[in-house]
């Protein structure tokens, strides 16, 4: 019985490092959105965990300060996660070439994952599992120290372009204000030179969030800020100046919202939230038609040209949000976003739940 159970152990330990490994290498050093069993158990249960915590958080400040830590602690319990199920793998790899007992095969295991040298086994086969297990520990370390780097660079650029946001739009953003400010400091014509810098931020975080998906919870700086109701803002502003507002069209808007949506739906497709990928121009959205209405009432107060026919500024409207609307309050669940008008201000509002669905549905690419 004991012969069968190092049999069989020798390939379980094995499996095991190699779930290990193969977790490390989609998460840091693959190039594209992998979706990871391991990494997502451990996020997902410390977010209980903060959720937990934040019951007894009266006020959202306090909540945001304590999300603040969620990301960085979840990158960093990936290390001894990995280092624990590839401890427990060679552990079993080494009471099955021959170390008398579990005990010794763990000691020997740690010793040999942590560089330390205090314990070695006596016969080539556990010299040779005691180099690779030593390389791959070291691999680990040195993979995690050269990712921090990248994600926080890919932070730094994401919110370079977040705060400036605050000039246009205010804080929190909202569509509204950064068309009347435009308006009023320098002109519609000059909304062009928006439309390019979000177009490509958009696609940055397209790439950046899925392939590095730790970006996805790591907070702004300033509570009231966040990447998410950044999102929403610009999104609701070159939808408003397609649908609303009597200037000359500027095909840069459409192609803003285009790579906006395109950007939004990646990251949910990541996180497996579920929406409607082909959404009709007439489906319904959560910004209601008298909050439409008003907003064009206090753009035209401040002298914002505006198209005459109102309804059919409606439906255009609609019709552009409605590729967003969905992925966007899902996304302001996910984060946690800080209250911002017509994006996280109505996610809980309309009972607004992260829908998940299997991963053999998501469409091949």
């Amino acid at each position: 019985m004991l012969i069968v159970l190092k049999i069989l152990a020798f390939p379980v330990g094995l499996a095991l490092v190699a779930i290990a490994v193969g977790s490390a290498i989609k998460t840091f050093v693959l190039p594209r959105a992998a979706p990871d069993p391991v990494v997502r158990v451990v996020f997902v249960n410390l977010r209980k965990l903060f959720q937990l915590i934040m019951r007894w958080t009266p006020t959202y400040e306090q909540r945001d300060a304590i999300m603040a830590f969620y990301a960085p602690i979840g990158m960093m319990l990936l290390l001894p996660v990995w280092l624990g199920m590839i401890a427990i793998g060679y552990m079993l790899m080494f009471w099955a070439a021959g170390t008398p007992t579990l005990y010794d095969a763990f000691k020997i295991s740690g010793s040999s994952l942590l560089t330390l040298g205090f314990a070695t086994g006596d016969h080539v086969a556990l010299a040779l599992l005691e180099f690779s297990e030593a390389t791959i520990g070291l691999i680990m370390v040195a993979t995690l120290i050269a990712y921090l780097p990248t994600i926080y660079s890919a932070f730094s650029r994401r919110e370079s372009t977040v705060a400036m946001l605050e000039v246009r739009a205010g804080s929190p953003p909202s569509a509204v204000e950064m068309i009347e400010r435009y308006q009023r400091l320098h002109g519609l014509e000059h909304l062009g030179d928006t439309w390019d810098t979000w177009e490509l931020w958009f696609t940055e975080i397209g790439e950046s969030h899925t392939s590095l998906a730790a970006l996805v919870f790591l907070r702004s700086p300033k509570p009231q800020q966040s990447w998410v109701t950044a999102a929403g803002a610009i999104l609701d502003s070159a939808a408003l100046v397609n649908a609303a507002i009597d200037i000359p069209h500027d095909l840069k808007a459409d192609l803003t919202i285009r790579a906006g949506y395109l950007a939004l739906r990646d990251i949910a497709d990541f996180f497996l939230v579920q929406y409607n990928k082909a959404p009709k121009s007439t489906d319904p959205i959560s910004v209601r038609r008298d909050e439409f209405d008003a907003a064009l009432e206090h753009m035209a107060e401040r002298g914002v040209p505006l198209k005459p026919d109102r309804d059919q500024a409606w439906r255009d409207f609609a019709g552009w949000r409605v590729n967003y609307d969905t992925v966007l309050l899902a996304l302001c669940v996910l984060v946690m976003a800080p209250p911002a008008i017509w994006s996280s201000d109505r996610a809980k509002d309309t009972g607004m739940r992260i829908k998940v669905r299997r991963r053999s549905s998501l469409p091949r690419r």
